[in-house]
């Protein structure tokens, strides 16, 4: 069951509007699929340093204080519906309106790792985030959280990679066309509302 929900909530979090998401459509719209490819891949490796930390203080967090383990979880629930409201609330992501020049591919991937490592709000998600999938009697935490880390990632560059493709082979007005993105961004925030309300209810 928390395998199920991690999945969806991190194909919720993967799909909606952030940093990672304009570069790599950026790079489609610009330089076509090739760099959108590239550009996803520069993004992935920019989480793994935050979830590498994360995975580090969660599993000494679970050894030691299970109390403060649950209280992270909430705060991960919280985190959720913040989530949420800052999907309905930004309304400039995924703009097709992306001036500038090309870039060499390790530009790129330069530009996507440093944006992802520097964003200290990444650390922040992971440390809130997996605990929701990690049972608190769990005998090996840290190869579990290692092998959802990994899931995650590979599911990263997969849509960011999609993101890009799709990017490259569509107009500017398909991407910028505000009934659409609206509608995208009212399903991603009910999307995390579900999921944050489920996972609070949720008894391991």
């Amino acid at each position: 069951m928390l395998y199920n929900d991690f999945l969806v909530t991190s194909l919720l979090i993967v799909m909606s509007p952030g940093t990672g998401a304009i570069i790599t459509l950026s790079a489609g719209l610009r330089q076509g699929k090739r760099s959108a490819i590239i550009a996803a891949a520069g993004c992935t490796l920019g989480v793994l340093p935050h979830m590498l930390a994360a995975i580090t203080g969660l599993a000494a967090l679970l050894h030691t204080s299970p109390l403060l383990f649950s209280l992270v979880k909430y705060t991960g629930v919280a985190y959720l519906l913040f989530m949420a409201w800052q999907t309905l609330r930004d309304k400039t992501l995924l703009s097709a309106d992306c001036p500038g020049l090309a870039l060499s591919h390790r530009a790129l991937i330069q530009q996507a790792v440093v944006a992802n490592l520097l964003n200290p709000k990444l650390s922040l998600f992971f440390l809130a985030f997996l605990p929701q999938f990690i049972a608190t009697k769990d005998v090996h935490p840290t190869q579990s959280m290692l092998i959802l880390s990994a899931i995650f990632a590979a599911m990263t560059f997969v849509v960011f990679s999609l993101y890009g493709i799709f990017a490259s082979a569509v107009s500017h007005s398909v991407l910028g066309n505000h009934k659409v993105m609206t509608g995208i961004r009212w399903g991603v925030a009910l999307a995390f509302t579900a999921v944050g309300i489920r996972l609070a209810m949720a008894v391991q």
